[in-house]
């Protein structure tokens, strides 16, 4: 089986939009999905999806299934391009060379980038690794922002990064508060992942990490109830899990939730309403949405 590579040429507002498409009926398997210039002319960009563990006539028929009402008469366009790539960790080298991401004071940054960090910045050194997160994702990005807007007005004691990828919003965490940081992932390599980078952002002694899938691990009750969450991760499961997410905050707290398209935030709103908690506070950032929730009288 092969890592396949799928591109579908189109010019610029359509391959966008192809693209956001893509983010969402990709999702739930993780295949990388990427956008780009392709002329240079910028007349034709591309939409392009990588098909882990594929066949090229298996990964063709993938993203005709669900891109169907994309083209017309249900195939794809014959300009598509499909490759069959090398045995290379396509996901970690997607990620490579990027280029340094800032949110207010905070800049993620690879380790060539080290010069770009300020005195005043905060700087987070993250590399390409098997877990998702390395700032340049709206997602991320709008909880960096968030974060940072938070931890100006409150002094929180029990914080949880809950679906951590690599890290980033756990260190943020640390490194703005100083105070420890509960972080999970389902992914033993992201939690592994994550580790390495509190360590290498010298924020290991207060960056505590475990393997778990949602929150019904007994070690969340031992942590919490938690007076900061933030949640990165899909609407789906997000929805599926706001009770007992919930049910782990502490009498007066905040909830963070990311990883969701813009036309998720009715349906999150409403479960996370019917829960008790008021919605404070909305940032979009690339058709991507983070949502500040309150318990309690907190203030947002």
């Amino acid at each position: 089986m092969d890592t396949i590579r799928v591109r579908i040429p189109a010019p610029e507002a359509e391959a966008k939009a192809l693209s956001d498409i893509m983010e969402i009926r990709f999702e739930d398997d993780g295949f990388p999905v990427a956008v780009f210039e392709s002329s240079r002319d910028g007349t034709v960009w591309t939409a392009e999806v990588l098909v882990l563990e594929s066949t090229v006539d298996d990964a063709i028929n993938l993203v005709e299934m669900r891109l169907f009402d994309q083209f017309e008469g249900g195939v794809i366009p014959g300009v598509t391009e499909v490759e069959a790539l090398p045995d290379i960790n396509w996901v970690a080298k997607s990620l490579e060379g990027l280029r340094p991401v800032r949110a207010d004071r905070i800049i993620v940054h690879g380790a060539h980038d080290r010069d770009a960090v300020g005195q005043s910045d905060i700087g987070i050194e993250i590399e390409a690794a098997q877990a998702f997160g390395t700032g340049h994702h709206g997602t991320t990005e709008g909880c960096l922002f968030e974060l940072q807007r938070l931890l100006k007005r409150h002094k929180y004691r029990r914080m949880l990064d809950l679906g951590t990828g690599t890290g980033v919003l756990g260190i943020a965490l640390a490194k703005l508060s100083k105070s420890d940081v509960l972080a999970t992932d389902i992914d033993p390599v992201a939690v592994e992942a994550a580790i390495d980078n509190a360590r290498k952002n010298n924020v290991g002694p207060h960056f505590k990490a475990f393997i778990g899938a949602g929150v019904d691990d007994r070690r969340f009750c031992e942590f919490g109830p938690f007076d900061l969450v933030v949640a990165n991760i899909l609407a789906k499961p997000l929805m599926q899990m706001s009770a007992k997410l919930c049910s782990h905050l502490a009498h007066k707290s905040t909830l963070v939730l990311s990883g969701l398209r813009i036309e998720h935030g009715p349906r999150i709103i409403s479960a996370y309403g019917q829960q008790g908690l008021k919605l404070v506070h909305r940032r979009e950032i690339d058709g991507w949405l983070t949502l500040t929730f309150a318990k309690g009288n907190r203030a947002s």
